[in-house]
């Protein structure tokens, strides 16, 4: 994966990140802003001023910020050993991203949150794109 590809698919990281930087911040009452328009959006119905004071959520909702934010940073660090292994490394990341949006997009649905599917299929949309249009799937024999 070289040129175009190549950087969209660390923008594609950095969108990780960000995403995760906005989660974590419900762990601070004070920058928890973000995240409350966040959930009020993606909610089936409304949410009470207090859901993230529920007990657990603000843990929750910030551990998977953190857990984003490491997802993001792993496969943006790890990219150069991605592009030099070729295929079998793009292959098991996109094994990782499908496995991701299958369960997400479950568990949102299960949740009353299926609002959440929609940027979780543009957020998968904008990694296939570039793996797809670069070939990078494509073993080199």
């Amino acid at each position: 994966m070289t040129g175009l590809w190549k950087t969209w698919i660390t923008l594609w990281c950095w969108g990780v990140v960000l995403f995760g930087a906005v989660l974590a911040t419900a762990g601070v009452p004070a920058l928890d802003g973000l995240v409350r328009a966040l959930y009020a959006i993606l909610s089936a119905q409304p949410l009470p001023d207090a859901f993230l004071d529920a007990p657990g959520m603000r843990f929750s909702v910030a551990l998977m910020g953190a857990v984003s934010l490491g997802w993001g940073f792993t496969v943006l660090f790890l990219l150069p050993a991605i592009h030099a292994a070729g295929a079998p490394a793009w292959r098991g990341l996109t094994a990782a991203v499908v496995i991701w949006f299958v369960i997400d997009g479950a568990l949102s649905a299960a949740t009353g949150f299926a609002l959440n599917i929609v940027p979780n299929t543009a957020l998968a949309t904008a990694y296939f794109v570039p793996l797809l249009a670069s070939g990078a799937l494509k073993s080199a024999h």
